[in-house]
């Protein structure tokens, strides 16, 4: 299916900021399409004639048409239609007597979509008049709104640059209520839904000819601080959005200036509201926050039993026993770094780029050697899930200590490399820890080996990867692992 912007690429003389203003208008096209109760298609001009380049139905009303028009060429009537608003200078063109496949009586208006003068396309409503509608006050005033929205885009007034549009999270839509206001910021007409929804803050009285900005600033209780922009909003002094929430309610209000000749002559307010929306955004957030609350927790947990076994190994004379506490409290202090990622972050996965550079950083720094030991970490860890990153850390930090204790007993260097690849759509991880130390000792096998060894080994495993230690020439150790991580989506 054709968008927008493949259309464009045929239009002439269409310069990029001329394509961004009607990206800009289909952006926020559906207000009009709702209050006309029209369908709305932008037509540009190509070599060989009229295209259309953008097609919306209103959720208002009955659609014009089933098929989506973008792409179609305009063939006649509709052509000469075009021309003639084109060349009409921004100033509204309609025909009464159009017709499609599936309707006798479609109005059709044409505008003029003009920038800085320069006329870039056409924009037509297609109306169905097969269906005869109650000319209700809802209707009479979602028709003069569109009219005069209709004729700002002739004008050059509409769209408005950096205005909020509809496709944000939470706007508000002509379906969820409209409040019309004169330029003094007066309601001359709400809507049924726009009516409930003030009634909802807490409003008892008048609506309609009383001053919006009055109303907001007057409600009972207002639930929190103020937001700085519901004064110019309820005013319809700018294009722009606020919230207000009140009476345990909340709503949001979206103003549109509506302008002739270039000056404010009143706004379109759209209001919704919003309070199941908060609540449930409220209640997610608490949940994010307990969950950043218990992985604090159990950081600081695991840092507790860090101190209780160093305090115990310092009161052990037996020096095997004190080297088995200290272990033990470096391995807790590997898991509880990831806790302490997680409790920090606004995401369940954690960087562990991060907690590869600390924990190199406070396993050499622990260290009791003789000489200067330099380390560094290259490459990428990315993103992991929690349980990943713990076996991750646990192998790694193993890793490192066996290097450090073992092989650079004198001084040296210690290197970790991580690099991430997608293999058969599994997410491998491998790494690889090296040093220049005097290497694998004579006859080492791994399922004889110390703890620390089988500790890595197990990990691996769970990890579903492989391990492999090699002898560097003329000296030092290399140790690679590889693993496969959980999606992290």
């Amino acid at each position: 299916m054709r968008t927008l912007a493949d259309v464009l690429k045929g239009t002439t003389g269409l310069e990029p900021v001329d394509a961004e203003w009607l990206h800009l208008l289909v952006e926020d096209w559906q207000l009009l399409a709702d209050l006309a109760f029209s369908d709305l298609v932008l037509w540009v001009r190509h070599e060989d004639g009229w295209v259309a380049a953008a097609h919306t139905r209103p959720m208002t009303g009955p659609m014009v048409y089933v098929d989506d028009l973008v792409g179609r060429s305009a063939g006649e009537p509709l052509t000469a239609l075009l021309d003639r608003a084109h060349d009409a200078g921004g100033e509204l063109v309609a025909e009464e007597t159009a017709s499609t496949e599936r309707l006798e009586r479609v109005q059709v208006i044409a505008v003029g979509v003009r920038r800085w003068a320069r006329t870039l396309g056409v924009l037509t409503r297609h109306t169905n008049l097969d269906r005869s509608r109650p000319n209700s006050p809802l209707e009479s005033t979602y028709r003069i709104l569109a009219d005069r929205l209709t004729v700002m885009v002739g004008e050059g007034a509409w769209p408005i640059p950096g205005s909020p549009t509809g496709l944000r999270r939470g706007a508000p839509r002509v379906g969820d209520g409209v409040v019309h206001l004169d330029d003094r910021g007066e309601i001359l007409y709400a809507s049924p839904n726009a009516t409930s929804a003030i009634r909802r803050l807490g409003h008892s009285g008048a609506i309609e000819g009383e001053v919006l900005a009055t109303i907001v600033g007057s409600l009972p209780r207002h639930d929190g601080p103020v937001d700085e922009a519901l004064a110019v909003v309820t005013m319809g002094r700018a294009a722009w959005r606020a919230d207000v929430a009140a009476d345990g309610a909340a709503v949001s209000l979206r103003a549109i200036p509506l302008l002739v000749g270039g000056r404010r002559a009143g706004a379109i307010v759209l209001l919704r509201d919003v309070s199941e929306l908060r609540r449930r955004e409220h209640e997610l957030m608490s949940k994010d926050q307990t969950i950043r609350e218990i992985h604090h927790r159990v950081k600081n947990n695991l840092q507790t039993v860090a101190a209780l076994l160093r305090l115990q190994a310092r009161r052990i004379d037996d020096e095997a026993g004190r080297v088995a506490l200290s272990e033990a409290v470096r391995r807790v202090g590997s898991i509880a770094m990831v806790y302490e990622a997680l409790s920090t972050g606004f995401t369940d996965t954690v960087d562990f780029d991060d907690i590869a550079v600390r924990g190199l950083r406070a396993v050499v720094e622990l260290a009791s050697t003789t000489g200067h030991i330099s380390s560094a970490v290259s490459g990428s860890f990315g993103q992991m899930r929690p349980e990943d990153a713990t076996a991750v850390a646990l192998v790694v930090s193993e890793l490192v200590q066996n290097s450090v204790e073992h092989g650079l007993a004198e001084g040296g260097r210690v290197t970790v490399e991580g690099e991430r690849s997608v293999e058969d759509g599994q997410d491998i991880l491998r790494v690889q820890i090296t040093d220049d130390g005097v290497g694998i000792p004579a006859g080492f096998r791994p399922g004889r080996a110390g703890l620390g060894t089988r500790i890595v080994t197990s990990m691996v495993q769970d990890l579903r990867g492989t391990i492999r230690w090699e002898d560097l020439k003329p000296h030092g150790t290399r140790v690679r692992f590889s693993a496969q991580l959980r999606p992290v989506d």
